[in-house]
């Protein structure tokens, strides 16, 4: 979003750009469908992944910003020619875009972002919500408890008290990750159940995560089934939460392991809409 946003502000500016679009790949290559890049005269925003396939991009940019005319659509095979080994292909499209492409490019190219509850706004959840802004995620931000948020939240993270806690369950975004770190073990035991709850009536929530170890998941499971939860509901929940193999527990490294594990949940976003249908691809360095 923030690169969208410098793009956005030098078209404003009357300063043309050349948009370089990731429109296919096959086999190996360092960016997927979708990625962007925007090359003006003396800049440069994004990133279509590095390295001499994006130095010659770059150079392809600024030629048909000087006026030079080319194919919509260019084919680069990540061969010898181009001094990689990934062996892939990457089909890189090139529009010239300026400030009357602003609106169209502000929808085209915004992220998808997948909405992510996140419960408890201690010292991991603050960690978490500082590693999540700039990922491909919508962050809610939720605690019972007053003056927990800090007074600048990081990004677009929107911070929602509720009191109960629990209570905020029902409203969540369908498709909501949720991930639940209360100060209060009672406090995780009522959200996952109401989690659960919701499951059972919409089954729309792809990530129940809750912080902890095997012994506090096992006396949760016992507390659940109890209410009534069973073994196949209890399997939605994940405990403990984090990518596997990741031991530190500072909060910070916690963080970088639970973001990761929701990226792992998260679909490759399609790629932006062309803004005119690109002419065949031309092969460029097929060695």
């Amino acid at each position: 979003m923030a690169d969208l946003l410098l793009l956005l502000e030098g078209l404003k500016a009357a300063a043309p750009a050349c948009l370089v679009t990731v429109e296919s790949t096959q086999g190996s290559a360092p960016r997927e469908a979708g990625a962007w890049m925007a090359v003006f005269a003396d800049g440069l925003v994004g990133t279509i992944g590095g390295g001499h396939i994006e130095h010659q991009a770059i150079a392809e940019a600024r030629r048909r910003l000087r006026g030079v005319q080319g194919a919509a659509q260019l084919r680069y095979a990540l061969g010898p020619a181009l001094g990689q080994c990934c062996g892939g292909v990457m089909h890189l499209g090139f529009e010239v875009v300026g400030a009357q492409h602003v609106a169209d490019l502000k929808q085209r190219l915004a992220p998808t972002r997948h909405p992510v509850a996140l419960f408890g706004g201690g010292h991991v959840g603050h960690a978490l919500a500082r590693v999540l802004a700039p990922l491909p995620f919508a962050l809610t931000w939720i605690d019972s408890r007053d003056g927990v948020f800090p007074p600048h939240p990081p990004g677009d993270v929107a911070c929602e008290h509720s009191d109960p806690v629990h209570s905020a369950v029902p409203g969540l975004a369908p498709g909501s990750r949720v991930l639940i770190m209360s100060f209060s073990h009672a406090e995780d035991l009522d959200v996952v159940a109401a989690c659960l709850k919701r499951q059972r009536a919409q089954g729309d929530l792809p990530f129940i995560g809750l912080i902890g170890s095997q012994t506090k998941w096992a006396t949760f499971a016992n507390r659940l089934h109890g209410r009534g939860f069973a073994p196949h509901e209890l399997a939605q929940v994940t405990c403990p939460i984090g990518v596997p193999g990741i031991r530190g527990k500072e909060p910070e490294v916690i963080a970088v392991a639970v973001a990761a594990q929701l990226l792992q949940t998260v679909q490759d976003a399609r790629a932006p809409r062309p803004m005119q249908a690109p002419d065949k691809a031309v092969n460029v360095h097929t060695r």
